[in-house]
């Protein structure tokens, strides 16, 4: 169940005398039980019978010592009680009480009172916090690693009695528990394969270390009624383990989960899915301990857990079944990581001419990525402040599985989580948005590129659209930034160098200019990477953006080539072309400084002469294939070094 839809006892489903009867366990006796499990790889959960009963039943059972428990059990939808009679036959005897070292007595937990108005928490979610109470998880450190330590496995009274040594308040009560539980019982899916090898009672669970959910619930149920604690075993359907989007639910109900009252309220958990995962083929568990099903919000527990009484919902208003399976799922994760809401709240998406649109909010700075049919290629994601958005146009119709990945902006792992997953389904083709394959998302400029430098940008948005072939970006650089751009289409066969010759830098203080000229009609990326100046290493991809252009007229010359000794706040104004025409005199006008003499060098050598900061002057191209344009740094020294070089067009 959930993280794993953590299984269900088939078998073990006897009212067995733990003083602690629910309509829920009688109910657990039913054959075909089922458990799935959560969170795409959690594992699977139990499913109990949802017969409801036509009318009250008197359940006894005894004990070996003549112990005698009169319990009436009560329609599904009737509210949930869990003591109606009890007549003991040897007197009154109490559970055992932990509060005192020396107390052996037994001690009875009052009959847990239904849900009423001051346990609802108002759905949709408030945003407010995860928890249904206030929790301080510093000042649970030292219980919790206490709790990890306790090596009790004799009998789960010894258990508890351990674990209370360092719990005072009921909360610390509980946590220690949920601690104990969710780092030593691990999902059994041997047991859960052959029920008949399955026991669910608590003491079972206790020594052989494993369960499904029904045995875990039914543990820390126990447990909490020892520690003198009000605590109830749910059921109920959950999106875990197997869980298709979309689909109904119908039949048992596939998994077990816990309320405790705590502070004069309801709280909810699930120490199955708050203890691991299982893995895709459902082979094996891997302990991972997840905090989120602690005293969840339960308007976020009903994101993926549907009581079978709707009370237990602990919500204003309840959901229905449909709402319950219409809704979107959002995964731990998906809060885990500060995410917020996510639109469209259904998991299944309907293409509008061929797109289909997703939007994330959150608390902060987060990084994103997505795949639709496993590729990030038919997509274009942009990171907000607190977000991202995401276009989807699938190249073919039909369904196609979209997920949603994220990962703190300060995560030092470059490992991203799922967050959400919808369906798309595509009924017309957009072929005009085919994006090239080199395009990597996110595009476009966010806070990210922000912190790496690249600040007020003139071009905001992740697509730029040019008719002529030609556009230019700017950004204000940070201190020590030296940058690097690429072009890059599917249909060019443009050599590295010629991708960065369709892109001139221009440096004007902290200011760069990227003007590209595109070399024919179609979708380019335009990949930005940056170093520190100082730093001898290589340049670090840092975003890129979209380039469109139908207009097949165009046809644009790379620009002329540079050498290392172009200073990086030269500029070219004339000629921008890289090819020359032939047989033509050619304007020259070129911004140098520190500069003594300036020479075109073509068939003839021709002088450039300085006025007010530029070079200026005339080369024929007649005769010649090649023009470099050379500086004398020192009017002291002899030679020249080359800056650029020119093509000329052969005739």
């Amino acid at each position: 169940m959930g993280t794993m839809d953590f299984k269900t006892d088939p078998s073990a489903v006897t009212i067995n005398l733990l003083l602690i009867v629910h309509p829920e366990e009688t109910a657990s006796k039913q054959k075909g039980q089922r458990e799935r499990q959560t969170e795409g790889s959690r594992s699977a959960g139990r499913r109990v019978s949802r017969e409801s009963c036509k009318q009250t039943q008197a359940v006894t059972s005894y004990s070996n010592e003549g112990t005698q428990v009169t319990v009436e059990i009560h329609p599904k939808d009737t509210t949930p009680q869990l003591f109606k009679k009890l007549s003991f036959g040897k007197g009154p005897r109490r559970l055992p009480s932990l509060r005192g070292q020396e107390n052996k007595g037994f001690q009875r937990t009052e009959a847990p009172r239904p849900p009423e108005g001051k346990d609802l928490h108002v759905y949709p979610w408030d945003k407010s916090s995860l928890k249904s109470m206030p929790v301080d998880l510093q000042q649970f450190e030292k219980l919790d690693a206490y709790a990890l330590k306790v090596n009790v496995k004799n009998s789960v009274e010894e258990l508890v009695k351990a674990l209370l040594k360092q719990a005072r308040t009921d909360l610390e009560k509980v946590r220690a528990i949920w601690m104990w539980i969710c780092h030593h019982i691990e999902y059994d899916i041997v047991g859960y394969h052959n029920k008949s090898q399955l026991s669910s009672k608590p003491i079972d669970v206790l020594q052989t270390g494993k369960s499904i959910c029904e045995g875990y619930a039914g543990l820390f149920e126990q447990m909490c009624s020892i520690a003198g604690i009000q605590c109830m075993k749910l059921s109920g359907y959950s999106k875990g383990y197997g869980y298709k989007m979309g689909q109904s639910f119908t039949g048992d109900s596939d998994h077990a989960w816990n309320a405790v009252y705590l502070d004069g309220r309801w709280h909810l958990l699930d120490s199955t899915w708050g203890s691991g995962a299982v893995d895709d083929s459902f082979t094996k568990f891997t302990f991972r301990y997840n905090e989120f099903y602690f005293l969840t919000h339960p308007a976020l527990f009903i994101n993926n857990h549907f009581p079978d009484n709707s009370n237990w919902q602990l919500l204003k208003p309840t959901l229905t079944l449909k709402d319950f399976e219409n809704n979107m799922l959002h995964n731990s994760n998906f809060y885990m990581l500060g995410l917020l809401t996510a639109h469209p709240e259904t998991g299944v998406i309907q293409t509008v001419n061929g797109k289909a649109s997703v939007s994330v909010d959150c608390r902060s700075a987060t990084l994103f990525t997505f795949k639709l049919k496993g590729t990030d290629e038919h997509g274009l994601m942009t990171l907000k402040k607190h977000g991202m958005k995401l276009d989807i146009y699938p190249q073919k119709t039909g369904s196609h599985k979209l997920q949603i990945f994220a990962k703190p902006s300060k995560a030092s792992e470059d490992v991203y989580n799922c967050v959400l997953e919808y369906v798309v389904e595509c009924k017309s083709v957009d072929k005009a948005m085919r994006f090239p394959k080199d395009l990597h998302q996110p595009v476009g400029p966010s806070w990210f590129t922000e912190r790496q430098g690249f600040l007020r940008p003139s071009h905001p948005d992740p697509i730029i659209h040019t008719n002529d072939g030609r556009c230019s970006v700017t950004f204000t650089l940070g201190k020590d930034i030296s940058i690097l751009a690429s072009l890059h289409s599917d249909n060019s066969s443009l050599t590295e160098d010629m991708r960065r010759r369709h892109i001139m830098q221009i440096h004007r203080g902290n200011q760069i200019e990227l003007k590209i000229h595109l070399p024919h009609a179609g979708n380019f990326v335009l990949k930005i990477y940056a170093k520190k100046k100082s730093d001898p290493g290589n340049y670090d991809y840092i975003f890129n953006y979209l380039i469109t252009c139908l207009n097949t007229e165009v046809k644009w010359p790379a620009f002329p080539q540079s050498y290392s000794k172009w200073v990086e706040d030269y500029e070219i104004l004339e000629p921008l072309s890289g090819l020359l025409p032939a047989n033509r005199n050619v304007q020259f006008k070129l911004k140098m400084h520190g500069i003594a003499k300036v020479l075109v060098q073509a068939e003839n050598t021709y002088p450039l002469t300085q006025s007010r900061g530029y070079w200026e002057g005339t080369c024929n191209t007649s005769g010649c294939r090649e023009v470099f344009v050379m500086v004398h740094e020192n009017a002291n020294h002899s030679f020249y070094s080359h800056v650029l070089k020119y093509e000329v067009e052969t005739q």
